[in-house]
């Protein structure tokens, strides 16, 4: 996936941007000139600095205070129950269900750059599988609390897990919601190993230069004794091949799980069998316009462009595009069904969907989700110009938001009775609770970006032409590592 830039001919035009091989006009994924110090010295200081920016704090105590609306609304749900929610009969689900899988689906693309672009060999993954792995953390644990809370006795959602009990009593496998306990929980559990196992050889580096006795201690302890041995280097490697493989199929297991939610109810509009497939693509799609949301202003504040370059802005919008094309035809084939089905009921849902009392949601859906991406991400000039990706990403996760909302609440309001049908308003508990998962998510992310390392030091190391075999073989000239 080479991003080109402008091309030049270098016995002619002088080269002005550095970032750019005058040969063959790519964007460079790691910026000339890097050297082992300066990639560590760059990486580690921002762990490992006494210095923390202003900005860090103000954002923080944001997000502390958008999380503390979740511990409010959680509470008073507790104390009164759903009820409290806009959840009626017949839309029984509503923003809990809704945000569950939106927030599942952008956990998606950690798991495909770590995983997936790791087994494929490419390179640029490296400076952002890393906070990408930590967004899918923190996006699975915002997701794992909306079951919970959703049961109505969720002091009693152990009852979810097949543990040996004298009453014998186990969980309904015929059930969704035991699939997504079993599906989420392993997807959590592959995510957090691979996350912590790639960040060992890092955390030796910040154990060998930090001079904090408490920052060594706590390093040193999570290093788990790296020295960066032959030894350690070649399990590091196998193990890292072990977890991409095994992590691969959650990538298309998981949102394929969580799309059987609906596509197993006989209900028009979620009885299909094109929502594997579709969910996938929308999850991947979500999960890379945060990344984007999340990379660039990272790369502006802690100024890594020579790090998180153009090349990796422009891959990610090719994907965000490939993986939209894929929801466009979803969308497609559900219009086309609707009426090849024959069925009036499907053919009323989906007319409902465009024109009924929620119709609104369905265009904001095809607005942000299809028309503004597919009409700009095919420009190379938008796809590498860093504000309009932001403000992109920005506005496609706005689209996946109201994708899952046009699903669970446009199908269901209006449903096979005229005398059941109802309508769905959520309240104001709705939106601060929803609220309040955006602001535990960033807080844990500020979190990590100040106290780990957010890009991988020991990967971005080994792009740097210093560790390249130079032609000879063994006369060649040896290439030693600077003390980093």
């Amino acid at each position: 996936m080479a991003t080109k830039g402008p091309m030049q001919d270098p016995s002619v035009d002088p080269v002005i941007d550095p970032m750019i091989d005058p040969r063959t006009g790519e964007y460079a994924v790691i910026a000339p000139g890097h050297t082992f110090r300066s990639v560590t010295q760059k990486i580690a200081g921002i762990v490992l600095t006494s210095n923390t920016p202003l900005g860090w704090f103000f954002g923080l105590i944001v997000a502390a205070g958008l999380a503390m609306g979740l511990v409010v609304g959680v509470t008073w749900l507790f104390l009164k129950g759903v009820g409290i929610w806009g959840v009626t009969i017949p839309g029984a689900w509503g923003f809990a269900i809704i945000n569950f899988v939106w927030w599942i689906g952008i956990g998606h693309a950690g798991t495909l750059i770590s995983a997936i672009l790791l087994l494929f060999k490419q390179t640029w993954r490296n400076s952002i599988n890393r906070f990408a792995e930590a967004m899918t953390i923190f996006a699975v644990v915002c997701a794992g609390m909306f079951p919970l809370i959703h049961i109505g006795r969720p002091w009693l959602g152990y009852w979810l897990l097949p543990y040996p009990n004298t009453m014998n009593v186990w969980p309904q496998f015929r059930s969704p919601l035991a699939w997504d306990v079993f599906a989420v929980s392993t997807y959590a559990s592959i995510s957090v190993i691979f996350w912590y196992m790639g960040m060992i050889p890092d955390f030796g580096t910040l154990r060998d230069r930090a001079t904090m006795p408490l920052a060594k201690y706590f390093y040193g302890m999570l290093s788990l004794g790296w020295r960066g041995s032959t030894r350690h280097w070649m399990r590091y490697e196998s193990a890292s091949l072990l977890l991409a493989g095994l992590s691969t199929p959650l990538v298309l297991s998981v949102h394929t799980v969580i799309s059987f939610d609906f596509a197993v109810a006989a209900l028009a509009g979620w009885h299909t069998t094109i929502f594997p497939p579709y969910f996938v693509a929308g999850a991947v799609y979500s999960g890379f316009a945060m990344v984007l949301t999340l990379a660039i202003p990272l790369r502006k504040f802690y100024h890594l462009e020579d790090l998180v370059t153009l090349r990796h802005l422009d891959n990610m919008a090719k994907v965000m595009l490939a993986t939209g094309s894929i929801v466009a035809y979803g969308y497609a084939m559900e219009v086309f069904m609707s009426w090849y089905s024959a069925s009036h009921w499907e053919f009323f849902m989906m007319w409902n969907r465009m024109f009924g009392p929620m119709g609104w949601a369905y265009w904001v859906l095809i607005l942000t989700n299809i028309a503004i991406p597919q009409a700009t991400l095919w420009s190379r000039k938008l796809r590498v110009n860093v504000a309009w990706l932001f403000i992109l990403s920005l506005i496609i996760n706005t689209g996946m938001w109201f994708e899952r909302f046009v699903i669970v609440v446009t199908s269901l309001y209006r449903e096979y009775l005229p005398s059941s049908w109802g309508t769905y308003r959520a309240t104001k508990w709705d939106y601060m609770i929803y609220v309040g998962t955006l602001g535990t998510f960033t807080f844990l992310f500020f979190l990590f970006v100040r106290f780990l390392p957010m890009i991988p030091m020991s990967e971005l190391r080994m792009m740097l032409p210093q560790t390249k075999m130079k032609p000879g073989g063994a006369k060649a000239e040896i290439v030693t590592e600077e003390r980093a």
